[in-house]
Order: structure tokens, then sequence, then C-alpha cells
């Protein structure tokens, strides 16, 4: 593999509780590159969501390194990992997280506001995001007058907005009926080449895994590799 822009050394997550040591990840190892993507399956409890809000800064690790584009974020002041963890990382949850009072356009924007703010250039960023997603018509609408798919679409521009390295994606189709679910697998598997994002998306959802290009098990607190570039990555899905 190419000198990786996200790569993961040895990193261990351990919990003390009164019944002892609680090892939820054992020495994970893991190199990524700017427009790959990556499905990481398990068992419920395995770790899967701890993995991921490691990479996010949002968590931690016990042990190990985490290197993004050369920079290790868990050596920097809470302030410049905040910053940093907004340019650099967008995230996606089962829940899409959006806040109610906003309209569409103004939930995309969120994540410029600890920055430069709403700048010209970023709200022309974000109308051109969501007509690449179909909501131009939607973008002075609430939340509350969405579908489950349209709402998990704004998610999608709002992780984007700051054209993150990576694009980190928690269950994104779990709260989604089937239909909806593969249109939302297909947008974030077509954006994330678009955008040479490096998408890694923690899901239950087999059908889902077995669409990227890259998929790995977590299991025992270690990752185990199911395939290498040999998914057929995505077909043409409906709108959701």
């Amino acid at each position: 593999m190419a000198t990786a822009d996200l790569s993961i050394q040895d990193v261990s997550k351990v919990y003390q509780t009164v019944e002892g040591t609680l090892t939820i990840l054992n020495e994970v190892n893991l190199e990524l590159k700017r427009g790959e993507a990556l499905a990481i399956t398990g068992p419920s409890g395995s770790g899967k969501s701890t993995l991921l809000y490691i990479i996010g800064t949002l968590e931690n690790p016990t042990t190990g390194t985490v290197q993004l584009n050369g920079q290790n974020p868990f050596e920097l002041k809470p302030a410049e990992q905040a910053m940093f963890r907004n340019h650099e990382i967008g995230f996606i949850f089962q829940d899409h997280h959006l806040l109610p009072q906003c309209s569409v356009l103004e939930n995309v924007l969120i994540p410029t506001l600890v920055d430069k703010g709403a700048t010209k250039e970023k709200t022309e960023l974000a109308k051109s995001l969501l007509d690449r997603v179909d909501l131009t018509k939607r973008i002075e609408h609430r939340p509350a007058q969405l579908s489950g798919g349209e709402r998990q679409r704004v998610a999608v521009c709002r992780a984007l907005i700051n054209n993150p390295t990576v694009l980190l994606a928690d269950e994104p189709t779990g709260n989604l009926d089937p239909r909806t679910a593969e249109a939302i697998g297909s947008l974030l598997l077509e954006i994330g080449k678009e955008q040479n994002t490096i998408l890694v998306c923690v899901t239950h959802s087999e059908t889902l895994a077995e669409r990227f290009e890259f998929r790995q098990e977590l299991s025992d607190g270690k990752l185990n590799v199911l395939a290498t570039g040999s998914a057929s990555v995505y077909s043409e899905g409906t709108k959701a």
C-alpha cells in the first residue's frame, strides 16, 4: 500500500471495571489512504464504535498511536484538537443529529461556524453539495419536513462541508428501510470517491459491507481482513 493518510498503530482501549480489566481493542493496526472505503463489521459490543470514536478523536486510546496526514491529534492541546477534528474529520451517525430549528442549508453550514463562519464560498459549497444529493428544492425546509433518507443526506453534506480527510459513518443505514438504506449506501460510496475522502463505515449490515472495497471484522479486540479491493463498490441506487 502507498503511504497511508490514516495510520493506526497498536491501538488498544482498556477499561477498569469493578470486575477487573476489560479490553475492548487489543493492538489494532490499520492503514488507509484517500479515496479508499472500509467497512468494519462485528458483533454488538465488539468495539466497532469505540474504534471509530478513537479515529475521530472523540475518545483517547489507552495505548498506541493515530496519525492523520502525518499528525497525531492526541498530542494536540484540547482547543487545537477540536479544530483539527472540525477540519479533518466528518461524522455521520445512525441518528442524523440535525438541529430541528435550523433549515437544511443552515444544518449543513454548522461545522463552519467554529472557524471563519458561513462565508460566501462555504455557502456556495453547501448548496453544491445539496444539489449533488438532490436536495436543492428542500434547502429551506426544517428536518421535521424531511424523510429519514433526506435527513441522512443532509448529514452527509454536513460531514463534507469542510472537505475532511476522513469520513466516519456509524451505522448510517441502521434506522432506514432497505430501499432507502441501499440508496444511502450508494451515496456514501459515490461521494467518498468524488471527494477523495477516506470512508470508514461501521455497520451490522452485511449487505452494505459487501459493497465496500475493503472489509474487516472486529472480533476479540482484533481486526480481521475479510476482503481487500474485491467488492463491486456500488451500484446505481434509488433516491432516498
